[in-house]
């Protein structure tokens, strides 16, 4: 292992675009951060003063169709996977986000306008060591056909995912990722968001997925993906699992010395195996002044391919 110090953005950068959920306009800005603030998401446009809440695993008021942040007055940012993905993905240890409506938008479902975003601001070094959390035993997670686990990794944070779904166009996927910036970007950041036409009615009539579109979507009906476009990879959908799970755990506020293991997963699952292991205080330990020597192996691509026409799309998974 080798000495690494904290980063922050060197200045502010801001996406504009819709909530998935409400489709209403929405822009969030991302800008620096003293040394161990963390992730701080200040939510603004609210009647009276605007709040703030930590990107932790405490502040998750709910998982259902999205990863939704709040405090003890209810939910103030929704659908905050992708720019923590994006964050931790790049190697952010504390940032502002500013969001001025109750979404973080969805923009084309993925986490790559975030990841520019952050380029555009530019990652600089902070004076501090880097703190991570060591993960000491396995910590396992199961709910029905869903299991989730994280086991000890002392060289970095993999993630290893496995998708099965009935829907005969996506099938069996998995994906298997060794997280460093370069193949973040290059591998994951670009994975969109999908669901399914089957669910689009139900979640309209619900108020969700109001801002879904072929445009921020992967959509699949029974036999075919319905984005005119095709997919960006094969296996997009196992690479989108990966891209939640990143954003998910990184509400453990530091970065993880882990490997976390997720089949037939998503956010409600994810949050429930990062709580059980801060619940289990001889399952980890802090790390500073540490990082990783990352192994310069390829992504592994196992299980099965995308069969039937290559397109994205609706409403969600929308996460």
């Amino acid at each position: 292992m080798k000495f690494s110090r904290q980063t922050t953005l060197r200045s502010q950068a801001t996406v504009t675009g819709v909530g998935v959920h409400s489709g209403a306009p929405v822009s969030l800005t991302i800008g620096p951060a003293p040394i161990d603030a963390g992730i701080v998401f200040l939510r603004t446009g609210l009647d009276g003063a605007d709040r703030e809440v930590q990107a932790s695993f405490g502040s998750v008021i709910a998982t259902e169709l999205a990863t939704v942040l709040g405090d003890r007055n209810g939910p103030l940012v929704s659908t905050a996977e992708h720019i923590l993905a994006a964050l931790r993905g790049m190697g952010v240890d504390n940032a502002l986000v500013e969001v001025d409506g109750p979404e973080v938008p969805i923009m084309d479902g993925s986490a790559a306008p975030f990841v520019a975003a952050i380029d555009q601001a530019g990652i600089i070094n902070q004076s501090a060591p880097r703190r991570y959390i060591q993960v000491l035993k396995p910590v396992q997670v199961t709910m029905g056909a869903s299991m989730g686990e994280l086991r000890p990794n002392n060289s970095g944070f993999r993630v290893e995912v496995e998708v099965d779904f009935a829907n005969s166009v996506i099938g069996r996927q998995a994906y298997h990722f060794e997280l460093n910036p370069e193949r973040f970007r290059r591998e994951i950041a670009r994975a969109r968001t999908f669901g399914f036409m089957s669910d689009v009615s139900r979640l309209w009539n619900a108020g969700f997925a109001l801002g879904s579109s072929f445009d921020n979507t992967l959509v699949f009906d029974e036999e075919r993906l319905l984005n005119p476009e095709g997919l960006r990879y094969a296996d997009e959908c196992a690479r989108h699992k990966v891209l939640d799970a990143i954003g998910d755990l990184a509400l453990a506020g530091l970065p993880l010395l882990g490997t976390y293991r997720s089949v037939r997963g998503g956010h409600k699952l994810n949050h429930a195996v990062l709580t059980a292991l801060m619940a289990d205080r001889t399952a980890w330990r802090l790390v500073e002044g540490e990082t990783v020597r990352r192994p310069r192996v390829a992504a592994e691509v196992v299980g099965g391919m995308v069969g039937g026409m290559i397109a994205p799309a609706f409403g969600p998974d929308v996460s």
